[in-house]
């Protein structure tokens, strides 16, 4: 391989799947994703005890390619969990590594194994490792932080990277730039969380992993508090914290967080699934109502992306409901590993300059007010 070329290895973990790419510049050379079910995942008592399993996933991978992790240039992985950050490339150092594992964020989203799994492997073969637009990234408005209990805000824990680029990739195609649109954009997979852009900013979202939305195929969503409060009664803190993350949804109406087996039952008329499938739609499209709202009817696009839209269902039902607010626009899967690849990329070239993680919020109060 001549001295120009480069190899990066892009890290996406999943709450239900792990997705690896290599590229040779902008190239991708592969592109492999292995599905987990939720027994798998509930096997280990926490998210950061999967870092072997995936870590071997990876590896398992390469090896199935022809390539050894040791010629690699750069590892780049997807993250979360740490404390808030600005939107862009990050550097992953010891710090961010430290604050990721020990989730001082306040989410334990899968995203975050991408950081660990990245800085682990540059330390094995002394290479550098990046994160991009992490879950985290915080650009809320002020309205979208305050609740009515002194001390307790919102907080952005979203699918920015995939929101982000599907937002630029979408505003390219309409000859724009993102930062001159205003879209609501909803990652509709393993979690969903659908968020409002305005002008180059995701001003508003849904906490997808905190019990915040629609119910997803691995988590709660929005349940009424006092309700949640008869539940842990019974249950634990425990249990309930698990199930905004994991084993939520799907997970406990029907035991699998695997939509294809789900969808199956709604074709084959299974009254239990139907009903369930079109309540996920119906909350997807309150969801999308609201940050509507957030943007005053100024919407120039309904940006639908993720895994579940593969299901031709899933955009009719949203189209049904939404569709006078704006077009509607769908990107099946993600954009998730070139996003990743090319920003890891050019700042390999010395033609952008990687954030170093300051290891503080982006927010630290209301201008002003004190509580």
């Amino acid at each position: 391989m001549s001295e120009d070329k480069k190899l990066l290895l892009i890290i996406n973990p999943g709450s239900t799947s792990t997705k690896v790419s290599l590229f040779e510049n902008e190239t991708s050379l592969f592109e492999k994703s292995l599905f987990h079910d939720a027994d798998e995942l509930l096997k280990f008592p926490h998210v950061n005890d999967q870092v072997p399993m995936r870590a071997k996933v990876i590896l398992d991978m390469l090896a199935e390619e022809g390539y050894d992790p040791a010629s690699i240039d750069a590892f780049v992985g997807r993250g979360g969990s740490a404390c808030t950050q600005p939107g862009g490339i990050t550097a992953i150092d010891v710090r961010l590594y430290e604050d990721t594992v020990a989730a001082v964020g306040g989410s334990e989203h899968p995203a975050k194994l991408g950081v660990m799994i990245a800085w682990k492997f540059a330390c094995e073969y002394n290479k550098p490792a990046y994160t991009l637009n992490p879950t985290n990234v915080d650009e809320y408005c002020d309205y979208a932080r305050l609740t009515g209990i002194r001390g307790v805000y919102r907080v952005s824990h979203s699918h920015v990277l995939n929101q982000k680029a599907v937002a630029e990739y979408h505003a390219k195609k309409m000859g724009k730039r993102y930062e001159d649109c205003n879209f609501i954009v909803a990652h509709i997979d393993g979690g969903i969380t659908v968020s409002a852009h305005d002008h180059g900013r995701m001003v508003d979202g849904n906490m997808g992993a905190d019990g915040e939305g629609a119910f997803t195929p691995t988590r709660i969503g929005s349940v009424p508090v006092l309700a949640l409060l008869d539940y842990i009664e019974e249950h634990s803190i425990e249990e309930v914290r698990l199930r905004c993350s994991r084993a939520g949804g799907f997970v406990d109406l029907f035991g699998t967080a695997n939509s294809d087996t789900i969808h199956e039952l709604v074709d084959s008329g299974d009254r239990k699934a139907t009903l369930v499938w079109n309540t996920m739609i119906y909350q997807i499209c309150k969801m999308i109502g609201e940050m509507s709202c957030v943007l005053c009817g100024k919407v120039d696009g309904i940006l639908l992306t993720g895994g579940l839209m593969r299901f031709d269902d899933v955009f009719e039902g949203i189209k049904e409901r939404c569709g006078f607010i704006a077009p509607i626009s769908v990107y099946p899967g993600e954009m998730e590993q070139e996003a990743l690849a090319l920003p890891a990329l050019a700042v390999l070239r010395g033609e952008k300059k990687a954030h170093t993680y300051s290891a503080h919020n982006v927010w630290n109060g209301f201008e002003g007010v004190e509580f």
